[in-house]
C-alpha cells in the first residue's frame, strides 16, 4: 500500500510544497513541533535509512542540499535535521524522510 508521502508526491493528497526536484519534495509538517518544521521526503520509496543501498547514497547529499536551501529560504541559521529509523525511534511512516526543525531554542535530545 502506498504511504501518505507517496500520495503527496503523486499529488493525490494536498501539501504545502516549499521545494521539489527530481529526487525529493519538501513540505510543511501538518503537526509541527517547532515554529519551523518541514519534511524532506525522498521521492524514491525507501522504507528507512537502514534500507538505503550504497548506490543510493547520493540521495543523502540531495537531502543536505535541500536542507541548506530551505534553511536559507526560511532565514534559519540554527536548526536540527532528523530522521527516525524504526518504530522504537519514533518512525511512523516507513518512507524515508527527514525533519528540519527550528525557529526556537531546541533542547538536548535524550
Amino acid at each position: 500500500m502506498p504511504s501518505v508521502f507517496s500520495k503527496i508526491i503523486a499529488k493525490e493528497l494536498p501539501a504545502k510544497v516549499l521545494l521539489e526536484n527530481e529526487h525529493l519534495i519538501v513540505i510543511e509538517d501538518i503537526h509541527p513541533v517547532a515554529p519551523v518544521h518541514v519534511l524532506i521526503i525522498l521521492k524514491q520509496e525507501i522504507p528507512s535509512i537502514q534500507c538505503l543501498k550504497p548506490e543510493e547514497m547520493y540521495l543523502m547529499g540531495e537531502v543536505v542540499l535541500a536542507a541548506k536551501q530551505i534553511a536559507r529560504q526560511l532565514d534559519l541559521t540554527d536548526y536540527r535535521l532528523i530522521t527516525n529509523n524504526g518504530s522504537d525511534a519514533g518512525q511512523t511512516i516507513f518512507h524515508l524522510h527527514f525533519h528540519l526543525v527550528g525557529g526556537r531554542k531546541l533542547g538536548i535530545l535524550g
